[in-house]
Parts: structure tokens; C-alpha cells; sequence
């Protein structure tokens, strides 16, 4: 089985913009990752998020090259989107609830967390330190 890197919000907003100053060092790791064969794993509420950002800190055609490029990961397979269901919102209101002393903690997020626990992902592209705070053994990559 391949290794599996989850990819948050800020990952994706990074990854595609080269104004963000992390640009360098996360597109980086980004590359070498999909060099050595490795996955990357999201959710549909996360592209909502990514979707949203771009198109508001992008010229238009930037952000629709992104857009487009984001597609073609998931169709050449080695971007899995995972879709928040029913079953999982319920789950993430329940971390909602268990965090409730984090509330800086985004919904958005607690449902990732609730994928990657379920998936068994450890590996999350991300800047947000509660992704390690949670106590569930996720890495913040990189």
C-alpha cells in the first residue's frame, strides 16, 4: 500500500499560490512526495474551502488553472477525495463537542480528522498546530 498524505486548506492554498511564503518548501515536499509514489488524500469539504481561497486570492486565470490541475489529480487517480456523509458530519459534531476548549478548531477540520482516523492516516500537509494538539497522532507535514 502507498503512503498516504492528507492535504488540508492551507496546503492546497500554498501549493498553488507563490505568493504565500511557505510556497517554496511546501511545493517542494509536495513534489518529492509524488516523486517517491506517493498519494494525497482530501475532502470535498476541504476543496470547498481551497475553491473559495483561490478564486478570491488569484487572477481568474490562475485560480482556474488550479482548479483544473486539482482535477486532473483525482481523474490520473493518486488524489483521493473523500465526501463528508452523513455519518461523518455526525462524527465531527461529536469531536466539536469533545474540543469544545478548542474553538479555534474549524469544522472543516475536525471532519479531516475524523477521515484521516477512520482511513488511518497520519500524515497531514497543513500549518494549523490543533491537527497535533488533538492527541491523535497526527504528523504536520513538512
Amino acid at each position: 500500500m502507498k503512503k498516504m498524505l492528507f492535504i488540508d486548506t492551507w496546503g492546497w492554498v500554498v501549493i498553488h499560490n507563490r505568493r504565500e511564503s511557505r510556497y517554496t518548501e511546501v511545493s517542494s515536499f509536495y513534489r518529492k512526495w509524488r516523486l517517491n509514489g506517493g498519494n494525497v488524500c482530501t475532502t470535498d469539504y476541504v476543496l470547498d474551502e481551497t475553491f473559495t481561497l483561490l478564486f478570491r486570492r488569484l487572477p481568474l486565470a490562475k485560480a482556474v488553472e488550479s482548479l483544473k490541475l486539482l482535477d486532473e489529480a483525482i481523474g490520473q487517480g493518486y488524489l483521493n477525495v473523500e465526501r463528508i456523509s452523513f455519518k461523518r458530519f455526525e462524527e465531527a459534531k461529536k469531536l466539536r463537542l469533545k474540543f469544545s476548549d478548542k474553538p479555534k478548531i474549524s469544522f472543516t477540520d475536525l471532519t479531516s480528522m475524523v477521515v484521516m482516523k477512520e482511513l488511518g492516516l497520519g500524515f497531514i500537509l497543513t500549518d494549523d498546530e490543533h491537527f497535533k494538539h488533538v492527541g491523535f497522532g497526527f504528523q504536520k507535514m513538512p
